[in-house]
Protein backbone atom coordinates (compact mmCIF):
# COMPACT_ATOMS: atom_id res chain seq x y z
CA UNK A 1 0.00 0.00 0.00
CA UNK A 2 1.48 3.19 -1.04
CA UNK A 3 2.68 5.20 1.94
CA UNK A 4 1.04 3.45 4.41
CA UNK A 5 3.02 0.15 6.19
CA UNK A 6 1.69 -3.01 5.73
CA UNK A 7 1.28 -5.50 8.79
CA UNK A 8 2.24 -9.15 7.69
CA UNK A 9 0.24 -11.84 7.76
CA UNK A 10 1.48 -15.05 8.29
CA UNK A 11 -0.04 -18.32 6.45
CA UNK A 12 0.43 -21.99 7.28
CA UNK A 13 -0.85 -24.08 4.32
CA UNK A 14 -2.14 -27.38 4.89
CA UNK A 15 -2.24 -29.81 1.52
CA UNK A 16 -0.19 -28.65 -1.81
CA UNK A 17 -1.56 -29.98 -4.97
CA UNK A 18 -4.29 -28.52 -7.28
CA UNK A 19 -5.48 -26.12 -4.94
CA UNK A 20 -2.34 -25.60 -2.71
CA UNK A 21 -0.98 -24.00 -6.24
CA UNK A 22 -3.93 -22.01 -6.73
CA UNK A 23 -3.55 -20.38 -3.31
CA UNK A 24 0.02 -19.89 -2.91
CA UNK A 25 0.03 -17.95 -6.56
CA UNK A 26 -2.66 -15.99 -4.93
CA UNK A 27 -0.72 -14.72 -1.81
CA UNK A 28 2.73 -14.29 -4.08
CA UNK A 29 0.41 -11.87 -6.50
CA UNK A 30 -2.29 -10.10 -4.49
CA UNK A 31 0.28 -7.21 -3.14
CA UNK A 32 1.02 -6.31 -7.22
CA UNK A 33 -2.42 -6.00 -8.15
CA UNK A 34 -4.25 -4.77 -4.81
CA UNK A 35 -3.37 -2.15 -1.81
CA UNK A 36 -3.65 -4.39 0.48
CA UNK A 37 -3.26 -3.93 4.22
CA UNK A 38 -2.08 -7.03 5.30
CA UNK A 39 1.16 -8.77 3.25
CA UNK A 40 0.75 -12.35 3.18
CA UNK A 41 4.47 -14.08 4.05
CA UNK A 42 4.11 -17.62 3.39
CA UNK A 43 5.97 -19.32 6.35
CA UNK A 44 5.13 -23.11 5.79
CA UNK A 45 2.92 -25.62 3.94
CA UNK A 46 2.57 -29.28 5.20
CA UNK A 47 1.76 -32.54 3.34
CA UNK A 48 2.08 -36.09 4.04
CA UNK A 49 4.61 -37.19 1.46
CA UNK A 50 7.90 -35.62 2.29
CA UNK A 51 9.31 -35.38 -1.24
CA UNK A 52 6.59 -34.23 -2.72
CA UNK A 53 5.91 -31.49 -0.02
CA UNK A 54 9.35 -30.36 0.29
CA UNK A 55 9.39 -29.90 -3.69
CA UNK A 56 5.91 -27.72 -3.24
CA UNK A 57 7.61 -25.53 -0.66
CA UNK A 58 10.59 -24.42 -3.15
CA UNK A 59 8.13 -23.81 -6.04
CA UNK A 60 5.74 -22.04 -4.09
CA UNK A 61 7.52 -20.28 -2.27
CA UNK A 62 7.36 -21.17 1.48
CA UNK A 63 10.12 -20.65 3.70
CA UNK A 64 9.60 -24.30 5.85
CA UNK A 65 7.73 -27.47 5.25
CA UNK A 66 5.82 -29.95 7.75
CA UNK A 67 5.08 -33.80 7.28
CA UNK A 68 2.69 -33.32 10.35
CA UNK A 69 0.20 -30.38 10.08
CA UNK A 70 -0.47 -30.12 13.60
CA UNK A 71 2.81 -28.88 14.03
CA UNK A 72 1.71 -26.30 11.89
CA UNK A 73 -1.36 -25.04 13.65
CA UNK A 74 1.14 -25.06 17.05
CA UNK A 75 3.47 -22.41 15.68
CA UNK A 76 3.31 -18.76 17.30
CA UNK A 77 4.22 -17.33 14.34
CA UNK A 78 1.34 -17.96 11.99
CA UNK A 79 -2.32 -16.03 11.87
CA UNK A 80 -3.75 -17.89 9.22
CA UNK A 81 -4.33 -21.68 8.35
CA UNK A 82 -5.18 -22.61 4.74
CA UNK A 83 -6.75 -25.89 4.40
CA UNK A 84 -6.57 -27.45 0.88
CA UNK A 85 -6.83 -31.43 1.97
CA UNK A 86 -8.69 -33.57 0.81
CA UNK A 87 -12.84 -33.49 1.87
CA UNK A 88 -12.54 -35.86 4.80
CA UNK A 89 -9.98 -34.01 6.50
CA UNK A 90 -11.31 -30.61 6.88
CA UNK A 91 -13.42 -31.28 10.19
CA UNK A 92 -10.26 -32.06 12.36
CA UNK A 93 -7.60 -30.01 10.94
CA UNK A 94 -10.27 -26.56 10.72
CA UNK A 95 -11.75 -27.35 14.99
CA UNK A 96 -7.33 -27.64 15.90
CA UNK A 97 -7.23 -24.27 13.93
CA UNK A 98 -9.95 -22.41 15.31
CA UNK A 99 -8.97 -23.57 19.00
CA UNK A 100 -5.32 -22.26 18.22
CA UNK A 101 -7.32 -19.14 17.47
CA UNK A 102 -6.26 -18.90 13.56
CA UNK A 103 -8.15 -17.46 11.32
CA UNK A 104 -9.05 -20.31 8.05
CA UNK A 105 -9.79 -20.09 4.61
CA UNK A 106 -10.80 -23.69 3.64
CA UNK A 107 -11.75 -25.65 0.20
CA UNK A 108 -15.00 -27.06 -0.48
CA UNK A 109 -17.14 -28.24 0.46
CA UNK A 110 -16.90 -27.64 4.49
CA UNK A 111 -16.86 -30.84 5.20
CA UNK A 112 -18.69 -34.54 4.39
CA UNK A 113 -21.72 -34.39 6.87
CA UNK A 114 -24.10 -31.72 7.55
CA UNK A 115 -23.94 -32.08 11.33
CA UNK A 116 -19.99 -32.06 10.95
CA UNK A 117 -20.39 -28.95 8.97
CA UNK A 118 -22.58 -27.03 11.63
CA UNK A 119 -20.30 -27.89 14.19
CA UNK A 120 -17.29 -26.75 12.40
CA UNK A 121 -19.16 -22.95 12.08
CA UNK A 122 -20.57 -22.53 15.30
CA UNK A 123 -16.89 -23.04 16.60
CA UNK A 124 -15.78 -20.78 14.14
CA UNK A 125 -18.64 -18.24 14.91
CA UNK A 126 -17.36 -18.71 19.18
CA UNK A 127 -14.10 -18.45 18.69
CA UNK A 128 -13.96 -14.69 16.40
CA UNK A 129 -11.79 -16.20 13.98
CA UNK A 130 -12.32 -15.05 10.39
CA UNK A 131 -13.46 -17.78 8.70
CA UNK A 132 -13.97 -17.87 4.79
CA UNK A 133 -14.39 -20.82 1.86
CA UNK A 134 -13.19 -20.78 -1.38
CA UNK A 135 -16.42 -20.44 -3.54
CA UNK A 136 -13.66 -19.05 -5.65
CA UNK A 137 -15.99 -18.92 -8.88
CA UNK A 138 -18.32 -15.58 -6.97
CA UNK A 139 -14.73 -13.47 -7.48
CA UNK A 140 -15.06 -13.90 -10.98
CA UNK A 141 -15.47 -9.93 -12.27
CA UNK A 142 -18.74 -11.16 -14.46
CA UNK A 143 -20.07 -13.03 -11.45
CA UNK A 144 -20.04 -9.51 -9.34
CA UNK A 145 -21.50 -6.93 -11.86
CA UNK A 146 -24.02 -10.10 -12.62
CA UNK A 147 -25.16 -9.66 -8.84
CA UNK A 148 -25.13 -6.12 -9.16
CA UNK A 149 -27.59 -6.02 -11.91
CA UNK A 150 -30.22 -7.85 -10.57
CA UNK A 151 -29.60 -6.45 -6.71
CA UNK A 152 -30.48 -3.32 -8.81
CA UNK A 153 -33.64 -4.90 -10.35
CA UNK A 154 -32.43 -4.43 -13.65
CA UNK A 155 -33.71 -8.00 -14.80
CA UNK A 156 -36.66 -7.59 -12.22
CA UNK A 157 -38.18 -10.40 -10.58
CA UNK A 158 -36.56 -13.44 -11.56
CA UNK A 159 -38.25 -16.91 -13.32
CA UNK A 160 -35.47 -19.64 -14.03
CA UNK A 161 -32.11 -20.12 -12.63
CA UNK A 162 -30.40 -22.70 -15.49
CA UNK A 163 -27.10 -23.78 -14.40
CA UNK A 164 -24.50 -26.63 -16.35
CA UNK A 165 -21.11 -27.90 -14.71
CA UNK A 166 -19.87 -30.07 -17.13
CA UNK A 167 -16.59 -31.82 -17.21
CA UNK A 168 -14.73 -34.55 -19.11
CA UNK A 169 -12.05 -35.87 -17.04
CA UNK A 170 -12.68 -39.29 -15.54
CA UNK A 171 -14.77 -40.32 -18.98
CA UNK A 172 -11.90 -42.99 -19.97
CA UNK A 173 -12.75 -46.06 -18.08
CA UNK A 174 -9.50 -46.86 -16.82
CA UNK A 175 -8.95 -43.67 -15.20
CA UNK A 176 -7.97 -44.40 -11.85
CA UNK A 177 -9.63 -45.09 -8.17
CA UNK A 178 -8.72 -41.92 -6.65
CA UNK A 179 -9.71 -40.02 -3.29
CA UNK A 180 -12.46 -38.29 -5.15
CA UNK A 181 -14.32 -41.28 -6.38
CA UNK A 182 -14.42 -42.76 -3.02
CA UNK A 183 -17.17 -41.60 -0.72
CA UNK A 184 -15.42 -41.81 2.32
CA UNK A 185 -12.90 -39.16 1.41
CA UNK A 186 -15.01 -36.83 -1.25
CA UNK A 187 -18.28 -37.22 0.52
CA UNK A 188 -19.49 -37.35 -3.16
CA UNK A 189 -18.51 -37.00 -6.83
CA UNK A 190 -19.82 -34.47 -9.55
CA UNK A 191 -22.47 -33.14 -7.21
CA UNK A 192 -19.83 -32.14 -4.26
CA UNK A 193 -16.94 -31.38 -6.51
CA UNK A 194 -18.29 -29.30 -8.92
CA UNK A 195 -22.31 -29.14 -8.29
CA UNK A 196 -21.20 -27.38 -5.29
CA UNK A 197 -20.08 -24.72 -7.31
CA UNK A 198 -23.32 -24.02 -9.00
CA UNK A 199 -25.28 -24.61 -6.17
CA UNK A 200 -23.37 -21.49 -4.60
CA UNK A 201 -23.56 -19.54 -7.29
CA UNK A 202 -27.30 -19.76 -7.68
CA UNK A 203 -27.53 -18.64 -3.43
CA UNK A 204 -25.65 -16.11 -4.45
CA UNK A 205 -27.26 -14.95 -7.21
CA UNK A 206 -30.80 -15.13 -6.69
CA UNK A 207 -31.17 -16.52 -2.78
CA UNK A 208 -32.08 -19.14 -0.60
CA UNK A 209 -33.49 -23.04 -1.66
CA UNK A 210 -36.68 -24.05 -0.22
CA UNK A 211 -36.68 -27.51 -1.95
CA UNK A 212 -35.68 -29.53 -4.58
CA UNK A 213 -35.59 -33.05 -6.29
CA UNK A 214 -32.76 -35.19 -8.23
CA UNK A 215 -31.57 -38.21 -9.55
CA UNK A 216 -27.56 -39.26 -9.56
CA UNK A 217 -26.03 -42.46 -11.52
CA UNK A 218 -22.76 -43.84 -10.99
CA UNK A 219 -21.79 -44.52 -15.06
CA UNK A 220 -18.17 -46.70 -14.63
CA UNK A 221 -19.30 -49.05 -11.30
CA UNK A 222 -15.10 -50.01 -11.06
CA UNK A 223 -11.76 -48.65 -11.45
CA UNK A 224 -8.12 -50.02 -11.36
CA UNK A 225 -6.45 -48.36 -8.16
CA UNK A 226 -4.41 -45.19 -8.29
CA UNK A 227 -3.74 -41.69 -7.03
CA UNK A 228 -4.08 -37.93 -8.01
CA UNK A 229 -0.73 -36.89 -9.53
CA UNK A 230 -1.57 -33.09 -9.90
CA UNK A 231 -3.88 -30.59 -11.24
CA UNK A 232 -6.78 -33.24 -12.16
CA UNK A 233 -4.65 -35.71 -13.85
CA UNK A 234 -4.11 -39.13 -12.08
CA UNK A 235 -1.97 -42.30 -12.26
CA UNK A 236 -2.64 -45.96 -11.66
CA UNK A 237 -0.90 -48.06 -9.26
CA UNK A 238 -2.13 -51.53 -9.15
CA UNK A 239 -3.78 -54.12 -11.70
CA UNK A 240 -6.67 -54.15 -9.13
CA UNK A 241 -9.66 -53.02 -9.22
CA UNK A 242 -11.97 -50.85 -6.64
CA UNK A 243 -15.71 -49.83 -6.54
CA UNK A 244 -16.35 -46.13 -7.30
CA UNK A 245 -18.58 -45.02 -4.17
CA UNK A 246 -19.89 -41.82 -5.58
CA UNK A 247 -21.95 -39.93 -8.19
CA UNK A 248 -20.52 -39.73 -11.87
CA UNK A 249 -23.45 -37.26 -12.79
CA UNK A 250 -26.38 -35.34 -11.02
CA UNK A 251 -29.80 -33.56 -12.46
CA UNK A 252 -31.59 -31.17 -9.86
CA UNK A 253 -34.47 -29.47 -10.08
CA UNK A 254 -35.49 -26.68 -7.59
CA UNK A 255 -37.40 -24.17 -5.98
CA UNK A 256 -35.75 -21.06 -4.98
CA UNK A 257 -37.47 -18.48 -1.62
CA UNK A 258 -38.35 -15.77 -4.42
CA UNK A 259 -40.28 -18.08 -6.49
CA UNK A 260 -37.80 -18.97 -9.26
CA UNK A 261 -37.41 -22.47 -10.52
CA UNK A 262 -34.03 -24.34 -11.00
CA UNK A 263 -32.52 -26.88 -12.84
CA UNK A 264 -29.02 -27.85 -12.25
CA UNK A 265 -26.59 -30.69 -14.02
CA UNK A 266 -23.17 -31.50 -13.00
CA UNK A 267 -21.03 -34.09 -14.69
CA UNK A 268 -17.73 -35.55 -15.57
CA UNK A 269 -18.99 -37.31 -18.09
CA UNK A 270 -19.73 -35.00 -20.55
CA UNK A 271 -16.86 -35.71 -23.68
CA UNK A 272 -15.03 -32.28 -24.83
CA UNK A 273 -16.02 -30.00 -21.50
CA UNK A 274 -13.16 -29.34 -20.42
CA UNK A 275 -14.38 -26.89 -17.27
CA UNK A 276 -17.92 -25.85 -18.49
CA UNK A 277 -19.43 -24.05 -15.26
CA UNK A 278 -21.84 -21.70 -16.77
CA UNK A 279 -25.75 -20.84 -16.03
CA UNK A 280 -28.27 -18.39 -17.26
CA UNK A 281 -30.95 -16.36 -15.14
CA UNK A 282 -34.58 -15.77 -16.53
CA UNK A 283 -36.12 -12.65 -15.30
CA UNK A 284 -39.57 -10.50 -15.97
CA UNK A 285 -37.17 -7.68 -17.71
CA UNK A 286 -34.41 -9.65 -19.27
CA UNK A 287 -31.59 -12.32 -18.92
CA UNK A 288 -28.15 -12.84 -18.30
CA UNK A 289 -25.99 -15.66 -19.36
CA UNK A 290 -22.26 -16.80 -18.18
CA UNK A 291 -19.98 -19.17 -18.89
CA UNK A 292 -16.67 -19.69 -16.93
CA UNK A 293 -14.81 -20.79 -20.43
CA UNK A 294 -15.48 -17.30 -21.11
CA UNK A 295 -15.43 -15.44 -17.90
CA UNK A 296 -14.85 -11.89 -18.51
CA UNK A 297 -18.01 -12.07 -20.78
CA UNK A 298 -21.17 -11.21 -19.31
CA UNK A 299 -24.39 -11.52 -21.68
CA UNK A 300 -27.12 -9.65 -20.84
CA UNK A 301 -30.42 -9.34 -22.90
CA UNK A 302 -32.89 -6.33 -21.51
CA UNK A 303 -36.70 -6.23 -22.93
CA UNK A 304 -37.61 -2.96 -23.10
CA UNK A 305 -34.61 -2.19 -25.86
CA UNK A 306 -36.25 -1.01 -28.86
CA UNK A 307 -37.84 -3.22 -31.30
CA UNK A 308 -35.55 -4.55 -33.70
CA UNK A 309 -32.29 -3.89 -31.42
CA UNK A 310 -33.33 -6.35 -29.13
CA UNK A 311 -31.02 -9.36 -28.39
CA UNK A 312 -28.34 -10.65 -25.87
CA UNK A 313 -25.49 -7.74 -25.73
CA UNK A 314 -21.77 -9.43 -24.55
CA UNK A 315 -20.46 -7.01 -21.62
CA UNK A 316 -16.46 -7.78 -21.14
CA UNK A 317 -16.06 -7.39 -17.59
CA UNK A 318 -12.95 -5.59 -17.89
CA UNK A 319 -13.45 -2.16 -17.35
CA UNK A 320 -13.10 0.19 -13.99
CA UNK A 321 -16.24 0.07 -13.07
CA UNK A 322 -16.80 -3.71 -12.87
CA UNK A 323 -15.60 -5.28 -9.61
CA UNK A 324 -12.06 -5.83 -9.24
CA UNK A 325 -11.07 -5.43 -12.93
CA UNK A 326 -9.31 -2.15 -12.21
CA UNK A 327 -6.62 -4.02 -9.92
CA UNK A 328 -5.43 -5.69 -12.95
CA UNK A 329 -5.38 -4.36 -16.93
CA UNK A 330 -6.76 -1.64 -18.90
CA UNK A 331 -9.76 -2.69 -20.27
CA UNK A 332 -10.13 -5.28 -22.73
CA UNK A 333 -7.01 -6.99 -21.57
CA UNK A 334 -8.78 -10.33 -19.86
CA UNK A 335 -8.07 -11.66 -16.75
CA UNK A 336 -8.35 -15.73 -15.79
CA UNK A 337 -8.80 -18.36 -13.47
CA UNK A 338 -6.44 -17.31 -10.98
CA UNK A 339 -7.22 -14.19 -10.33
CA UNK A 340 -10.53 -14.90 -8.94
CA UNK A 341 -8.52 -16.69 -5.86
CA UNK A 342 -6.53 -13.46 -5.88
CA UNK A 343 -10.08 -11.34 -5.80
CA UNK A 344 -11.13 -13.87 -2.99
CA UNK A 345 -7.93 -13.33 -0.97
CA UNK A 346 -8.13 -9.63 -0.87
CA UNK A 347 -11.43 -10.12 0.51
CA UNK A 348 -10.30 -12.39 3.32
CA UNK A 349 -7.55 -9.91 4.44
CA UNK A 350 -9.53 -6.37 4.44
CA UNK A 351 -11.89 -8.37 6.77
CA UNK A 352 -9.12 -9.64 8.89
CA UNK A 353 -8.09 -5.69 8.92
CA UNK A 354 -10.98 -4.22 9.68
CA UNK A 355 -12.96 -6.57 11.45
CA UNK A 356 -15.78 -7.73 9.69
CA UNK A 357 -16.99 -11.41 8.85
CA UNK A 358 -16.03 -11.97 4.64
CA UNK A 359 -18.30 -14.03 2.53
CA UNK A 360 -18.67 -16.88 1.75
CA UNK A 361 -17.89 -18.17 5.11
CA UNK A 362 -18.33 -21.44 7.04
CA UNK A 363 -22.52 -20.21 7.06
CA UNK A 364 -22.34 -20.57 3.21
CA UNK A 365 -20.75 -23.78 3.63
CA UNK A 366 -23.18 -25.29 6.02
CA UNK A 367 -25.95 -24.00 3.55
CA UNK A 368 -24.27 -25.83 0.79
CA UNK A 369 -23.47 -29.05 2.92
CA UNK A 370 -27.66 -29.45 3.64
CA UNK A 371 -28.10 -28.73 -0.38
CA UNK A 372 -25.67 -31.77 -1.11
CA UNK A 373 -27.11 -33.78 1.80
CA UNK A 374 -30.97 -33.10 0.51
CA UNK A 375 -29.82 -33.63 -2.93
CA UNK A 376 -28.58 -37.31 -2.22
CA UNK A 377 -31.55 -37.57 -0.10
CA UNK A 378 -33.64 -37.07 -3.07
CA UNK A 379 -32.00 -39.30 -5.46
CA UNK A 380 -32.69 -42.02 -2.89
CA UNK A 381 -36.10 -41.78 -2.03
CA UNK A 382 -36.92 -40.60 -5.51
CA UNK A 383 -38.78 -37.86 -3.99
CA UNK A 384 -39.31 -33.92 -3.43
CA UNK A 385 -36.53 -32.86 -0.31
CA UNK A 386 -37.95 -29.69 1.42
CA UNK A 387 -34.00 -27.41 2.56
CA UNK A 388 -33.41 -27.69 6.03
CA UNK A 389 -32.88 -23.35 7.01
CA UNK A 390 -31.52 -24.34 10.56
CA UNK A 391 -27.97 -23.84 11.32
CA UNK A 392 -27.85 -24.88 15.15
Amino acid sequence: MVGVKQKPIRIGMIGYQFMGKAHSHAYRDLPFYFDTPLKPELKVIAGRDEEAVKEAQERFGFEAYETDWRKVIERDDIDVIDIVTPNHTHKEIALAAIKAGKHIIIEKPLALTVEDAKEMYQAAKASGVKHMICHNYRFAPAIQFAKQLIDQGKIGRVFHYRANYLQDFIIDPDFPLVWRLKKEIAGSGALGDIGAHSLDLARFLIGEFTELTSTMETFIKERPLGEMSGGLSAKGSSDQKGEVTVDDAVAIIARFENGALGTFEATRFANGNRNKNKFEINGEKGSIRWDMEDMNNLELYLSDDAPGEQGFHLINCTEEVHPYAGAYWPAGHIIGYEHTFINLVDEFFRAIAEDYQPKPDFEDGVRNQILLDAVEKSAEAKSWVTIEQELE
